[in-house]
């Protein structure tokens, strides 16, 4: 279906709709590719507005509305994918695609008198309201077009399009195959694979290996690293995504510096970016390594950098920037986001498999906290008219509109040169605006020191203006996160239907990590964890049962249930010890582990 525009919008002639036929492809018939997978999982689950994607094409001064529609034709018979439909028995996913040979779709023209004081964020604004309501996967032509025209002569293009069939690449390359065609010219064959022949590379002996490697990969970084960045006080409100403003930096500044950068460092201005951006969000974390999804990274290899389909499975880099100085991290990044660009092609259902079991028994939740979006290398890297140019602005912070939020921290770079041109969405509940443009600006900074020097890692406060994330002295760094343990004290509680709990760190209750027995430990009363040197810490959840029949499982499984919505730095104890009732100082571990054990269990399903 096609959808008006917004509802504020007075249009003085009334739409119409053109019903455009295309004859001339191939019928073929396929299983879905490993990325169209992905996203259609997304499409079946998430709000529209969310998972549906958008675009603005302008039409040149001169072109007429049948050369539009003409342009839009020979698109749809050049790419397989926009002929792409997912036939699916109700209540199941699909697991087939169906290229039609021919077909129709239609255009909705919205002719004006003239257009609003901004015509491209008004056409922007149509766009974006197009990609309310599910695309019906089976029958649905996967893009939603508007027409825009002034006195019937074309304006823009906006158009709405269905993931499952088109990603922020595959719109640009149809934006730049469209405005060749609007100006007579002649495209050159298709270089990389269509959907269908890509799922049979990937289902070939070579593709499933790399997706098993692919599967390991990540199942090391789920297993080991933080599960979620930005674990503080003031971290992700229980439950909910949140709204977040677009802000953009155009800065000149930043593109010189990353230039002088790259040429001092002797990287790939690439590769010194994406060391900035992990070390500034490591830092302002607290944490000493980053995880961040890279969308655009699959699109390395020929076979699918021009390819009309979704590739929209994460890369995930995991850089480690525990090193002295900011050059030893650009060297670390080159060989870690390779690494991460070589693991980006797997099964998702088997991937989302593998995270909830791992997630499971490390007794966390996984965080798609932090994404990277460098798209600045594509051919036409503009993802409707949010990322246009304006100018050559030395340094410039612009806010735009809103939109939700399904992460705390989430990137695309548009532009390295001649300005560095970002926009970055920050989750208010993290970063007020002016810690969200001090970030972008630390940014810039960092970069303009690097080129002029090398900058040690232990200055970035005082380079960037970039403070780390305050948590206080009851926070813990256990099995490689920030847990609080106020916070799972109190979202136990909830667990097992307010029943008295206290929470605290310990080392290891079977022996230490350095091979002692572990009795000379002892807990502050904040809970803190102390005692032999070199044990490892854990958390021990004490539980007054009373006369219930309450188990560490059943403890241990109604957590994990509240754990994904719970807020930050909850992270499920090692271990549950039942007694009867409280003591009388409640606050002190001492005084619960005086007390007589019922049971005792541990809440992983193994150790980690």
């Amino acid at each position: 279906m096609n959808s008006p525009a917004p509802e504020d919008t007075v249009h003085p002639i009334p739409p119409r709709t053109l019903t455009v036929a295309y004859t001339g492809g191939e019928e073929r018939r396929g299983p879905i590719t490993m990325g169209q997978a992905n996203m259609i999982r997304c499409i079946l689950r998430d709000d529209p507005t969310h998972i549906n994607i958008h675009d603005v094409w302008p039409v040149p001064g001169g072109v007429t509305v049948e050369a539009v529609t003409d342009a839009l034709r020979a698109l749809a018979v050049r790419h397989e994918g926009l002929r792409t439909t997912f036939p699916h028995p109700p209540g199941a996913a699909p697991v087939d695609q169906v290229v039609a040979a021919e077909g129709t779709f239609t255009v909705t023209v919205l002719d004006h008198t003239e257009l609003p004081d901004d015509p491209a964020g008004y056409a922007e604004s149509v766009a974006r309201a197009a990609r309310a309501g599910r695309f019906a996967l089976g029958r649905e032509f996967p893009m939603r077009i508007t027409l825009l025209t002034v006195a019937g002569q074309p304006a823009y293009v906006a158009l709405a399009f269905s993931h499952a069939v088109a990603d922020g690449s595959a719109m640009a390359i149809l934006r730049e195959e469209f405005t060749e065609l609007l100006a007579g010219k002649e495209l050159p064959d298709l270089a990389s694979l269509p959907p269908v022949d890509l799922a049979a590379v990937e289902a070939s002996p070579a593709g499933l290996r790399k997706s098993e490697a692919s599967l390991r990969y990540w199942e090391r970084i789920i297993r080991t690293g933080p599960q979620e960045m930005f674990a503080e006080p003031r971290g992700r409100r229980p439950g909910t995504d949140e709204e977040a403003r677009q802000l953009t930096l155009r800065s000149r500044r930043g593109g010189r510096a990353l230039a002088g950068a790259a040429r001092r460092t002797g990287h790939p201005e690439a590769t010194v970016l994406m060391a900035a951006w992990c070390a500034l969000v490591a830092h302002r974390a607290g944490q000493d390594s980053c995880v961040t999804a890279v969308p655009s990274a699959n699109r390395f290899h020929a076979r699918v950098a021009r390819s009309v389909t979704t590739t929209s499975q994460d890369a995930l880099l995991h850089l480690d920037v525990r090193v002295e100085t900011f050059d030893a991290l650009v060297a670390r990044t080159w060989g870690a986001v390779l690494n991460a660009y070589r693991h980006s092609q797997f099964d998702s259902v088997r991937l989302w498999e593998m995270i909830g079991r791992v997630t499971a028994e490390r007794g966390s939740h996984f965080g798609r906290d932090v994404v990277f979006n460098d798209v600045s290398a594509l051919p036409a890297p503009l993802l409707g008219t949010e990322a246009e140019d304006r100018g050559g602005a030395e340094h410039e912070l612009t806010w735009g509109p809103p939109q939700a939020l399904p992460t705390r921290l989430l990137a695309f770079t548009y532009r390295t040169a001649p300005q560095l041109h970002i926009s970055l969405w920050a989750a208010p509940s993290l970063f007020a605006p002016e810690e969200a443009e001090g970030f972008l600006s630390g940014l810039v900074l960092l970069l303009e020191a690097t080129a002029a020097g090398d900058v040690p890692m232990d200055a970035l406060t005082e380079v960037t203006g970039v403070r780390p994330a305050e948590r206080g002295p009851d926070w813990l760094r256990l099995d490689g996160c920030w847990v609080s343990p106020d916070a799972v004290r109190e979202t136990l509680g909830r667990a097992v239907d307010g029943l008295p709990v206290h929470v605290t760190g310990e080392p290891e209750p079977y022996g230490t990590a350095d091979g002692t027995d572990g009795t000379e430990a002892t807990a502050d009363t904040d809970g803190t964890a102390s005692g032999t040197p070199g044990a490892e810490p854990h958390l021990t959840a004490y539980i007054a049962r009373g006369n219930t029949l309450l188990t560490p499982e059943e403890a241990h499984r109604a957590l994990m249930a509240l754990i994904p919505a719970a807020g930050s730095g909850v992270l499920a104890p090692r271990r549950y010890v039942l007694v009867t009732d409280p003591p009388a100082d409640p606050d002190r571990s001492d005084a619960w582990r005086r007390l007589k054990t019922i049971e005792e269990g541990t809440g992983r399903g193994r150790q980690v």
